[in-house]
């Protein structure tokens, strides 16, 4: 097959793929940041201490990751023709795509969360910030740089998820290195195909690390902010205190 022959077809399934992991990174995210939130919340210590909550959503993160792929896409076929309307193509592929990806960032947002200084959150407490203050004034800003690496780690893994639907009627990359490249030896195109994977999850990565550095400079000067409001909050206590006594 020659390079002319072999443009359309690396066109059309590019954007395939561009496509199932776009989608399903945007519900991975849109979903998975209320889990991991909801996973740190509710952990033990945490200020909306609840283990039944915790527990529960844990095991069905778990559950969500323990699943392979290509199994998860064969159990969700009529799940994905209900959702959708088909169960192949790029469409059919980002609901299997999406349900694989959603425990999986959820783990992560609930690690990133973990990270941040407990005494920010104390500060913040001690502000007088109520729950949605702290999450969203608190730990997301704080996590920001550690949520944008979870991102970067999702979308590379969805690529090579996308590869593995694409083999079982998903569309893009994956199916043409397997229609063509396996079933019809045409293995300059195989090569290509996977050399166009691999550059995606280079820019992908690059861009990742570019952002989470970008964040994480700016993060610094902001939790020094946060941290100066504790000492002040800190310092005023006893003086309170005193004043009550007398």
């Amino acid at each position: 097959m020659t390079w002319t022959e072999m443009q359309p077809l690396l066109y059309d399934n590019t954007l395939d793929t561009l496509f199932m992991v776009w989608w399903s990174t945007f519900y991975a995210v849109l979903i998975g940041i209320p889990a991991g939130v909801l996973l740190h919340l509710t952990d033990r210590g945490a200020i909306l201490q609840n283990v039944v909550v915790n527990k529960v959503l844990g095991a069905v993160v778990n559950i969500g990751r323990s699943f392979p792929f290509l199994i998860l896409i064969v159990v969700l076929i009529p799940f994905t023709r209900l959702i959708v309307g088909v169960s192949i193509g790029p469409t059919g592929a980002v609901v299997p795509l999406a349900i694989a990806a959603i425990p999986f960032f959820a783990r992560l947002v609930e690690a990133a969360l973990r990270e941040v200084d407990h005494g920010l959150v104390e500060a913040a407490q001690a502000m007088g910030g109520g729950t949605w203050t702290i999450v969203f004034k608190v730990l997301l800003p704080q996590a920001l740089p550690a949520l944008v690496a979870a991102v970067t780690t999702t979308v590379i893994t969805l690529i090579g998820y996308s590869a593995i639907a694409g083999a079982v009627g998903g569309g893009g990359l994956g199916n043409l290195a397997y229609t063509y490249g396996y079933q019809q030896y045409e293995t300059s195109l195989m090569i290509t195909t996977v050399v166009e994977l691999i550059v995606l999850v280079t820019l992908v990565q690059l861009l990742g690390d570019l952002v989470v550095r970008r964040l994480a400079h700016r993060g610094a000067r902001g939790s020094s902010s946060v941290r100066v409001g504790l000492r002040r909050a800190r310092t005023q206590e006893p003086a309170v205190a005193t004043g009550e006594a007398a």
